[in-house]
């Protein structure tokens, strides 16, 4: 077998390793989740006078959100409130956890 082809055979291995990867990463769908992202890491959305992600002010900023697995949002084990509530995720804007 030429080299040409044995480097054919490998590099046609290989996309279709990374294309079987990609399909099972992706396989999950996402969501937008409010209020469960760390200050400045939010995939987009940050309330009014912000550009999108990275520009939540404060931690676990209700109207900023990131994306998770469909299912994970409100499930997921967040810090409570310095008031001693609970605090979880929504898949609508919250009014909690605003920058001043």
């Amino acid at each position: 077998m030429s080299t040409m082809i044995k480097t054919a055979a490998i590099a046609g291995a290989f996309t279709a390793a990374l294309a079987a990867q990609a399909t099972t990463v992706s396989a999950a769908e996402q969501v937008k989740c409010f209020g469960v992202s760390l200050a400045g890491e939010n995939d987009c959305k940050a309330g009014a006078g912000t550009t999108c992600a990275g520009t939540s002010k404060v931690d676990y900023q209700g109207n900023a959100w990131s994306l998770v697995d469909e299912g994970n949002c409100t499930a997921m084990e967040l810090p409570a409130m310095d008031d001693g509530t609970a605090r979880e995720g929504a898949l609508e804007e919250l009014d909690r956890d605003l920058p001043a």
